[in-house]
């Protein structure tokens, strides 16, 4: 009883007695943030890859294990949150094609054995020449990693470099399903104003290439320093320059989003208003729109147009990466959060605060977060993040070739 009144006292206005809790909470807030950040990784990689943008050379293997990093974590926050776990299997047991939900679970599947093969086919000569080079159970487990495969000559490397290439163009499109689908699931939503647009898979999308962009620069910019490396200025300026491509893309999507609701003024517009302008002001006027976005648009306003000496770009880059990261972070907040505060009743709202302790609560979803940065640095033991770390130079023979890798 002192629980159902402590939960009424978090509404305002009319409510209905099921709108009390929000049933979708951090780790469903977690769980498009992750992805997002996946695709975004990747595409960086592919500018690389597919488009042949050279001066991005440094950030493309890194970048691609980063995107790696956090695709292996993209289902713990969904884990966390089913009461039964253990039933996450049944949608590949059991198939249903006509289920969006279950659908991702093919396109994660899929995307992530493209993700493996391409990191596979980049780093093999590298992993070959650490198989030549150790001995007992580590020399097989590099022979593993190689696909049992030693054959360095110029024609296996050319069809590697094919097959990196198809790989990453074809990556390019599953990427894009895979968070698309995210937003795609939240735009379904008939019954729910704020969620049902046709916009939300576009925004989900725009957003998860703002965030992946923005968490490689800052990575790159931390492992950087933390090695004592100079920072590649030019790949980092054009970096900076896609982020601010996209970034102008997505907070334009967003609040055209808005703007066509307020424009169009349906039923639920007295709702949404009441929603935008109440519980979810200071999250996503003030923070969201004011300043975690019109901030760091213009920050890279000024990094790509003021031309500014390499001293500033390096002060203000990282910043403006941190920055963009929480403002897509709160946009998933504002979305998944935001779209559960609504009574049905279109009087009333919630009021929702996370606690630190919960199943599902603040402390657990940090450990969700750093969850993925462990996995990179375990990465980077194997397979080395930048093109100018390679194994000791070593002489093996390869078939009827003898290769040196230095």
């Amino acid at each position: 009883m002192l629980e159902l009144f402590a939960t009424a006292a978090a509404a305002a206005g009319y409510v209905f007695p099921n709108d009390l809790h929000v049933h979708w909470s951090l780790m469903i807030v977690l769980y498009p943030y992750i992805t997002g950040i996946v695709a975004g990784a990747f595409i960086v990689s592919s500018l690389y890859h597919v488009f042949h943008i050279r001066v991005l050379r440094p950030l493309a293997r890194f970048s691609l294990l980063f995107a790696f990093a956090f695709l292996v974590c993209a289902t713990v926050p969904l884990l966390l949150h089913l009461g039964q776990p253990g039933r996450a299997m049944s949608m590949f047991l059991t198939p249903n094609p006509t289920s969006a939900m279950a659908g991702f679970g093919y396109f994660y599947a899929a995307y992530g054995m493209v993700l493996v093969l391409e990191i596979f086919f980049i780093y093999r000569p590298i992993l070959v020449a650490r198989q030549q080079a150790s001995r007992g159970i580590k020399r097989l487990f590099y022979q593993v990693l190689s696909m049992a495969s030693d054959n360095l000559s110029p024609e296996a490397l050319a069809l590697d470099r094919k097959l990196v290439s198809f790989l990453a163009g074809l990556g390019i499109p599953m990427a894009c399903v895979l968070h698309g689908y995210v937003g795609f699931i939240f735009g379904g939503v008939k019954a729910n104003p704020l969620w049902a647009t046709p916009l939300m898979p576009v925004i989900f999308l725009l957003s998860a290439c703002v965030s992946g962009i923005a968490g490689v620069i800052l990575a790159y910019f931390v492992l950087m320093k933390l090695a004592g490396r100079e920072v590649d200025m030019s790949c980092l300026r054009t970096s900076l320059k896609f982020l601010w491509g996209f970034f102008i893309l997505d907070f334009t999507f967003e609040m055209l989003e808005v703007f066509s609701h307020g424009y169009m003024a349906t039923s639920h517009w007295h709702t949404l208003h009441s929603l935008l302008w109440g519980p979810l002001f200071n999250s996503y006027w003030i923070w969201q729109v004011m300043v975690l976005s019109v901030v760091p648009l213009l920050l890279l306003a000024y990094l790509n147009l003021g031309q500014p000496g390499d001293r500033m770009v390096r002060l203000v880059a990282p910043a403006a990466s941190l920055m963009i990261l929480a403002q897509v972070l709160l946009m998933r907040w504002n979305v998944v959060i935001g779209g559960q505060l609504m009574s049905k009743s279109g009087r009333g709202s919630v009021f929702f605060q996370p606690g630190w302790l919960e199943r599902e609560g603040i402390l657990l979803s940090l450990v969700v977060m750093v969850l993925p940065l462990v996995v990179l640095y375990w990465l980077g033991k194997i397979f080395p993040f930048w093109q100018e770390d390679k194994p000791a130079a070593i002489e093996f023979e390869s078939g009827k070739d003898k290769v040196r890798i230095a």
